[in-house]
């Protein structure tokens, strides 16, 4: 497989250009997370509290013998709760691509926790058909310099839409960001030789949303107007990598006692 390598910077993923290792670019994902989350905020809080209360006799025990590890212990609630969500998202993905090629999967391999998603996954495929033109592939945009991996373009009542499979609470709509930059993307590097494809014209995108409980395929709006406000984030994007440096200069005029510890003490 020629796939497309990765690199991680900080809390970014970059996309290595195959032609030119030089080049990188930011991930669709990314660059989507330049959105504000504020509620993120609320929510490690909400997580964090609930771990005290729910594990009060486990945080008591450890705080007695080791504060600083009950203190650890607490504030990694919320990342626990994050990777075992994501954890349980990439086995599923994993399944059901394996099944949009046509794989058997035996229910008996399958995690108890993914053995739901499987199935509605099975469902959905028996129900709606889709013709799968790419799966698990990679776009790349050279117009707008970010790149991202994409579950699936398909054509689906006749028309052809990018999709995405999502085993989260709710589907958030920041997804349309992310369909909309893999719909107006340029190229598809193919993972079996490394060569480049145009991306398809699209009708649209839609989310196939597996829970535990059963599937919804959800429609997306990500049009040219979703696909400017990506745009828009893409310039935050290297405004934060790099955009922002060095925009403060040294003061060229002070008075008062406006001074630094470092001024001060070599004062």
């Amino acid at each position: 497989m020629a796939g497309v390598r990765t690199l991680k910077r900080g809390m970014s993923r970059f996309y290595i250009n195959p032609d030119d290792a030089r080049i990188k670019v930011p991930g669709v994902t990314s660059v989507v997370g330049m959105l504000p989350k504020d509620y993120l905020t609320f929510w490690a809080a909400k997580t964090t509290a609930e771990t005290a209360v729910e594990q009060v006799d486990t945080v008591v025990r450890l705080a007695e013998r080791d504060p600083a590890g009950a203190v650890d212990y607490l504030k990694g609630a919320h990342r626990r709760v994050t990777k075992q969500a994501a954890d349980l998202g990439s086995t599923a993905h994993d399944l059901f691509e394996r099944l949009a090629r046509g794989e058997t999967v035996n229910p008996r391999h399958v995690h108890v926790d993914v053995k739901p998603h499987v199935r509605w996954f099975q469902e959905f495929l028996d129900e709606v058909q889709p013709e799968f033109i790419h799966l698990e592939e990679t776009i790349w945009s050279d117009a707008h310099r970010y790149a991202g991996s994409f579950d699936a373009i398909a054509k689906v009542d006749g028309e052809v839409v990018v999709l995405d499979w999502k085993t989260s609470k709710a589907v958030y709509d920041s997804v349309a960001l992310q369909l909309a930059a893999y719909r107006y993307a340029d190229r598809v590097i193919l993972a079996s030789d490394g060569s480049s494809i145009d991306v398809p014209p699209m009708a649209g995108g839609a989310v196939l949303h597996v829970r535990p409980e059963g599937w919804q395929l959800v429609p997306v709006e990500c049009g040219p107007r979703v696909f400017d406000v990506f745009k828009s984030l893409r310039e935050i994007f290297d405004w934060e990598a790099d955009g922002k440096k060095n925009v403060v200069a040294k003061p060229i005029a002070s008075g008062g006692e406006q001074q630094t510890g470092t001024q001060r003490r070599a004062a």
